[in-house]
């Protein structure tokens, strides 16, 4: 049964605007800085400042603002549309947002398949040989290795290449990739890879040893258990330790080579310095210009306030255009400052919570600090800190850290004392650069230690830090 009923409720939600300044406050400066460039390119409203702006000047566009448009002349949703320019007047040829390119050129080098292809182009193989060669260079992965299945390349060179072969001949082609440098590509696992490099080294005792030891006892060698080796291979443990020496030297990652991939060059958004015995915090700008409304807009909404006739519908077009494009600019200038304001606020916070930090550089010096801390700090939103901390880097005199590298969550000594997880770290990772390396110490032994220091673990705990830090089990750190 249907029936109507009234319901009334309160609810919060994000402005269009609200939404924009939070994405402007994630980005990064090198990434704000192309918003920026973007923005003067699409909006002939901004302009850049080449002298100082009066802040008056906004104030006095709001306030011939209120004078210039008549409300009952001009349709209110229309000037709050979405946008104010219909896409398609602004895309060449009429592509959509969606497929429309906004890459930047990269200059790149040569990469890891040309390198690859070109030394296949030297070999002597029939057109056939060479297609198969091709494919099989498409199929290395990034570290170097071919992990699909035979059977499943045939397949595939079938169905897509039209290229009728057999399992034997991909071999055989296969074994000319793993001739071409660097060693050791083209290799279908780890020990393959091992193999190829030591047999392309000259024969020494320690190098027929290490043959030995990859292609028939690989399994006791990944798992380090030395005491098997010597047992098995009836050799001294002077020349195993040469051997295992010999293999370490081997690269078991072939494909990290060429230029493929773009370097990431982090710039700092944010540089603390000590100054005088105090701290000293400044924001990296780039190359941010200072941006203003173009004068030249205010003036055409002037003259229409000064002819105040709209009957015309091209011209009330016009007024509405320049409206919406001085609104947009006044919004977007007020956004840069306010997350000027917003990361200043939030990184002095940080700085003034960790001074003892940025005044030493010792780590241990970290204080426990979640984004619940300098939330209520700044009186702002966990929300808005984290985006702070995510995306932004820190100049420190003492390196270049990532801002949530400063947050940590904080655990209880021994004597009640809020200590940084950071702290425990540090102790636990010195623990195991000073053990005895025939006889590393298990997580048990650590949490032992730990408890010894002050700190009361559990062992699993102990576990969750250790590969944190890139720390393998204790059986893995074992030398001889």
């Amino acid at each position: 049964m249907l029936k109507q009923s009234l319901q009334q409720k309160l609810a919060q939600k994000l402005s269009p605007q609200q939404i924009k300044l939070m994405k402007l406050i994630q980005l990064p400066t090198i990434e704000l800085e192309q918003k920026v460039k973007e923005e003067l390119e699409e909006n002939p409203a901004i302009e850049e400042v080449t002298e100082r702006t009066d802040p008056s000047e906004i104030e006095d566009y709001d306030a011939r603002e209120e004078q210039t448009i008549d409300t009952q002349e001009i349709n209110i949703d229309e000037y709050l549309s979405d946008d104010e320019t219909p896409r398609y007047r602004l895309v060449a040829n009429n592509v959509s947002p969606d497929q429309e390119d906004k890459s930047i050129p990269v200059a790149m080098g040569v990469s890891s398949i040309e390198i690859l292809e070109k030394q296949l182009a030297l070999r002597d193989l029939d057109d056939h040989q060479y297609q198969i060669g091709l494919f099989l260079i498409g199929c290395v992965n990034d570290n170097g290795y071919i992990r699909r299945e035979f059977s499943a390349i045939v397949d595939d060179l079938a169905f897509t290449q039209n290229i009728v072969t057999n399992e034997q001949e991909v071999l055989r082609v296969l074994e000319v990739v793993q001739d071409f440098e660097p060693t050791g590509i083209g290799a279908r696992n780890l020990q393959e890879c091992l193999q190829i490099q030591l047999k392309k080294k000259s024969t020494t005792d320690p190098i027929e040893l290490a043959r030995e030891i990859v292609s028939g006892h690989f399994n006791a060698l990944s798992k380090k258990h030395y005491d098997k080796l010597l047992s098995r291979l009836s050799v001294t443990e002077e020349l195993l330790k040469k051997s295992l020496k010999e293999i370490s030297k081997l690269n078991p990652k072939p494909g990290a080579f060429g230029s493929s991939k773009v370097v990431q060059h982090i710039i700092p958004d944010f540089r603390i310095s000590i100054v005088e015995g105090q701290l000293d915090l400044t924001m990296n700008t780039g190359m941010i210009p200072e941006l203003r409304i173009n004068s030249s807009f205010k003036d055409l909404l002037q003259s229409y306030k000064e002819t105040n006739n709209v009957k015309d519908r091209e011209r009330k077009d016009a007024v509405l255009f320049v409206k919406q494009k001085l609104d947009s600019a006044k919004w977007f200038i007020d956004a840069i400052r306010q997350r000027h304001h917003t990361l200043m606020l939030t990184m002095s916070a940080i700085m003034n919570f960790q001074e003892d930090y940025f005044l030493t550089g010792d780590e241990r010096a970290l204080k426990p600090m979640i984004l619940k801390d300098i939330a209520e700090k700044v009186g702002m939103d966990i929300s808005t800190v984290s985006r702070v901390a995510n995306s932004k880097y820190l100049d420190t005199p003492y390196g270049t850290f990532l801002i949530k590298y400063f947050f940590s969550e904080s655990m209880k000594n021994n004597q009640g004392e809020d200590v940084s997880t950071k702290e425990i770290k540090m102790i636990l990772d010195e623990v195991v650069q000073n053990e005895d390396k025939t006889q590393p110490l298990t997580d048990a032994k650590l949490m032992s230690l730990l408890k010894e220091k002050g700190y009361s673990i559990a062992r699993r705990t102990v576990a969750k830090y250790r590969e944190q830090l890139g720390i393998p089990v204790a059986r893995l750190r074992k030398e001889i």
